[in-house]
């Protein structure tokens, strides 16, 4: 007699819950949040996706907690107390028990920049089995941003505003009038764009000639956008929050960062509350700054520049100094 023969097949015990579930995203397919003309970020799946009604998606981060030893107690307001403890004391493990997935849509720089969170799980639209849609991102005049002087990577004040044709006077920036030669320049970088796009009619004019998809792609500018589908555990979903909400994130990636926190909210709102009072909303200390605090606050904590400038905006936000 084979080993096939004898295999026995397991019994499945399916227990019933002791008490109606209601689905965290209230019967809908996706909660979605739209973006700019063409972006969005949907919310199309959670687990637990069922909860005990009455709850949120926050019993399961409990759950977790308390596995060791049982259920312990069943007050909504112990349970708080748990969820803030382990945020405050960074027990990260809980968070790990709960999954979200994300549909978004955003311009490629912008997925570039997301791809860098390598904790998640994404699949992305392929340019290489489809044509690329022609869809773009371009800012609003008023949203061109000067380079930062202190942060090579970043932009921070914008230029002027360039007139629109909605104000009654012409659109194009002219020569010699109050702050011209900045709005010269905004418009100069959205004519920019405008020829990046553009080449999007030879993209096509390239596929209808025979070239592969693969190939044609690659001269279409990161403007375009891109989508895909975003699978992590709310633990590593808040440290891509912490991150890109953060004001020096780009802006154009921070916008989707406040877009997940707001699809996020009603489903872990316990869990959101802690993570902004401890993280988001938190000031860290280093050891150098924890010195200079107990002596007085006004002593540098560095000879580096950088250092030194955040330690002094981390007085400011203490209101330790006007």
């Amino acid at each position: 007699m084979d080993a096939d023969s004898i295999r026995t097949i397991p019994t499945i015990s399916r227990i019933r819950a002791e008490g109606p579930l209601v689905d965290v995203l209230g019967g809908a397919s996706r909660h979605e949040i739209r973006i700019h003309e063409h972006g969005f970020v949907a919310l199309i799946d959670a687990m637990p996706r069922l909860v005990p009604q009455g709850q949120t998606a926050d019993a399961a981060i409990v759950q977790a907690a308390r596995v060791s030893y049982g259920q312990g107690t069943k007050k909504v307001s112990e349970d708080r107390g748990l969820i803030r403890y382990l945020m405050r004391h960074r027990h990260t493990t809980p968070f790990e028990m709960l999954e979200f997935k994300f549909h978004v849509s955003m311009p490629i720089f912008v997925a570039r920049q997301w791809i860098r969170h390598r904790t998640a799980n994404v699949n992305e639209y392929s340019g290489r089995y489809s044509i690329v849609p022609d869809r773009f991102y371009r800012p609003t005049p008023d949203a061109v941003r000067k380079q930062s002087k202190a942060n090579r990577q970043g932009g921070e004040e914008t230029f002027v505003r360039a007139p629109s044709a909605s104000e009654g006077i012409s659109p194009t920036p002219v020569a010699g009038a109050p702050g011209s030669d900045e709005a010269l320049t905004a418009q100069a970088f959205l004519d920019y764009l405008a020829e990046a796009e553009a080449l999007y009619a030879k993209y096509e004019t390239l596929l209808n000639q025979g070239v592969s998809r693969e190939l044609a792609r690659i001269g279409l500018p990161v403007s375009l956008y891109t989508q895909w589908y975003w699978k992590c555990d709310l633990h590593n979903t808040l440290r891509f929050l912490s991150l890109r909400m953060d004001p020096h994130a780009q802006a154009e990636i921070r916008v989707y960062a406040d877009a997940m926190h707001a699809l996020l909210e009603p489903i872990v709102p316990v869990a959101m509350e802690a993570f902004r009072d401890y993280e988001l909303d938190a000031v860290r200390l280093t050891g150098p700054e924890i010195a200079a605090l107990r002596a007085g606050g006004g002593r540098p904590v560095s000879d580096n520049t950088r250092e030194q400038s955040e330690w002094e905006a981390k007085i400011l936000r203490l209101g330790l100094q006007s």
